[in-house]
């Protein structure tokens, strides 16, 4: 795993090596093990290395024989060795043992078509030196990331905004169109950032800038069977849909175990990491190593599943201990390392969890993300089978208490009525014939945090639609997918590359030079999860049950069956505990006082003094009060690191 950035200057521009320098040298935690550098004239790439494969040979940017093609190149091609053998046939002669150069040779082979026969993760750059062409492409999941402006001068692109950021030409400025959708959806939408005139390219397409002009195009989209079911043609029982499902998802996990560097894996106690872990400890000839979190707040701790299955497999095990006082301490470095805001805290143990595993010797780590948008794990799956099932019958007394015993651990859902719980969770005949079903409570609610913007974001954002900017996006098929597909398509289109991957994701592991490999998003086990007939995902309500069909006696039964408890961390508790004095005197104070809300101009400052005051005197207790503060602090984070104090956070880095 690495860094990449780059500059294609327009009208024959030599691009400066300096600036490169700038640039590849904010994102150094990316690759701490090698700096590369290559210019051609108006073209220039820069790449920070994280040794994984060929550890010795895998210099970049790095170029084919006749030095007519240079790649920098970000992530990992699992099936790597299989592509270099069919190319080997055909003629082509390697210098080194890389994945990269595999890239380079298949590019020669087949263009831009190139990336259709690819299993892995990236994001990469080639630049034909011939042609005078630029090809620019991400991994179909969004797994890996990569940003992009154009100014009047020049394509600028990175691994990482503030890698752009570096370069002198581009400004820093808050897009109100990008924070309204993270304050809707937890994420923006590909293309839009939570910066004015940065661009991120969306999973699955690829950048092509050749005569003067620039094309994005979408190389692969997940798609569902159309009609109520389909059932794949000769599999007659569930036992041979999950014998099949087993066996990709055991090859996905043998090739993301291919590695110079020894692979450990994330184990958090539940069904997704315990099934990878056993997995790659059937597989792999050494050892596996597991890391956790734990929690000193029992609500969010997992100690007693995680130690379980530790003795179960016999892995070698870590832990580290999350207080409230670890994740105020570390969240500024969070936000400079998810660059948007986030409305939960969640991220910041896992930022922690990475320090451990990069303490420990290790660069590569499986996780079991994934498995629950494709294999159907998420309770707002459960949510629209209950909501729907509530509409046949909207009188029914019975039916909401389903809800309540779905949220156990949200009280206010607890003390709610019904007519409270029918207009929350949408229980309208016109909300049927939404096309976003499935996602309007958890949306609606997060939209409620646009009570706290300023006047001045309320005015620009004025005319604009972020239901209205999805809802117009879906493919043309999606009205004919199942409901629960739909529900699926829209946590894998928007949720996961946009939040789980990124904010939780690559952000936090590569924030101490760690990879993450995702066996659950392998391309061919995404492919055939979406044929699996939804019944067979959720059976009535119980959740992913042909993985747990496929699991067998893998993992201990207690793991394998226990209910399903979404991974948390304790929020604006976290700010205003005992343990966490430095409200009074730190970072939070300052960053959230009436003047400066006033000065950085995105919240309402006398909104925010009362939500702050609420936290002093620990009535933060909902959802949505518990999401504002995080958002509102998360947000002011990166106006202060990203606009107001940036070039010295970056000289800072840099030390």
């Amino acid at each position: 795993m690495c860094g990449i950035s780059g500059v294609l200057n327009f009208k024959e521009r030599a691009v400066q090596p300096g600036i490169l320098q700038k640039m590849i040298g904010m994102i150094h935690h990316r690759g701490p093990d090698d700096t590369g550098i290559y210019t051609d004239g108006p073209m220039g790439l820069a790449h920070a290395r994280l040794s994984i494969i060929d550890l010795g040979g895998g210099h970049q940017p790095m170029s084919n024989q006749d030095r007519t093609l240079w790649i920098s190149f970000n992530g990992e091609i699992f099936n790597y060795l299989e592509i270099k053998q069919e190319l080997i046939k055909m003629g082509h002669r390697f210098a080194t043992s890389s994945d990269t150069e595999v890239i380079l040779h298949l590019y020669q082979e087949k263009g831009e078509a190139c990336v259709n026969d690819l299993n892995g993760q990236w994001a990469f750059a080639i630049w034909d030196q011939r042609r005078q062409r630029l090809f620019i492409s991400r991994d179909r999941l969004g797994v890996r990331p990569l940003f992009y402006t154009l100014t009047d001068r020049s394509l600028i692109f990175a691994s990482e905004i503030k890698s752009i950021f570096a370069h002198p030409d581009v400004a820093r400025e808050v897009d109100p169109v990008g924070l309204d959708q993270i304050f809707t959806f937890w994420s923006t939408i590909p293309p839009k950032s939570i910066f004015k005139g940065i661009m991120e390219l969306p999973p699955g397409h690829s950048i092509l800038f050749s005569d003067g002009k620039i094309s994005i195009k979408t190389y692969w989209e997940i798609g569902y069977p159309l009609g109520r079911e389909a059932l794949f043609e000769g599999m007659e029982s569930e036992q041979e849909v999950a014998g099949q499902l087993m066996q990709i998802l055991r090859d996905a996990v043998r090739i993301r175990l291919r590695s110079d560097v020894p692979v450990g894996a994330y184990l958090s106690g539940g069904l997704d990491s315990s099934i990878i872990t056993a997995l790659a400890a059937k597989l792999s000839n050494k050892p596996i190593e597991t890391f956790s979190v734990t929690f000193e707040d029992p609500e969010f701790n997992e100690r007693d599943y995680q130690r379980e299955t530790v003795n179960f497999l016999r892995t070698k095990h870590q832990e580290i201990h999350c207080t409230y006082q670890d994740i105020q301490n570390v969240f500024p470095g969070v936000i400079w390392h998810t660059e948007k805001p986030v409305i939960r805290t969640a991220p910041a143990p896992l930022y922690l969890l990475s320090k451990l595993v990069r303490k420990s010797g290790y660069k590569v780590v499986l996780t079991g993300e994934g498995a629950d948008e494709m294999l159907g794990g998420y309770d707002i799956f459960k949510e629209a089978k209950i909501r729907r099932f509530w509409s046949t019958y909207p009188d029914s007394r019975r039916r909401p208490l389903l809800l309540k015993k779905l949220y156990p651990y949200m009280q206010n859902i607890q003390s709610q009525p019904e007519a409270y719980l029918k207009a929350f969770f949408h229980i309208k005949t016109d909300d049927l014939s939404n096309p976003l079903f499935s996602h309007l409570p958890r949306w609606e609610l997060t939209s409620r945090l646009k009570l706290f913007y300023s006047d001045y974001i309320k005015s620009e954002l004025k005319g604009t639609n972020a239901f209205g900017t999805v809802a117009h996006s879906l493919p043309e098929a999606y009205s004919k997918w199942d409901h629960f597909s739909q529900s699926q398509y829209l946590e894998t289109k928007y949720l996961l590359p946009g939040y789980v991957l990124s904010s939780q994701g690559d952000r936090m592991a590569m924030a101490h030079s760690v990879e993450g490999r995702f066996p659950f998003l392998d391309h061919p086990l995404v492919e055939f999860a979406a044929k699996i007939p939804s019944r067979l995902k959720m059976k009535v309500l119980n959740e992913k049950y042909i993985l747990k069909l496929a699991a067998g006696d893998l993992i201990p039964s207690r793991v394998r069956n226990r209910y399903k408890q979404p991974y948390r961390a304790p929020d604006a508790r976290s700010f205003f505990s005992k343990e966490t004095p430095s409200l009074h005197n730190g970072y939070v104070e300052e960053l959230l006082s009436f003047k400066r809300i006033e000065k950085d101009g995105l919240f309402n400052p006398h909104a925010v003094e009362k939500l702050v005051e609420k936290g002093k005197k620990n009535q933060l207790s909902s959802v949505k009060d518990n999401m504002a503060f995080v958002g509102i602090l998360s947000s002011q984070l990166l106006v202060d690191q990203f606009i107001n104090q940036f070039n010295r956070r970056a000289n800072d880095t840099k030390c």
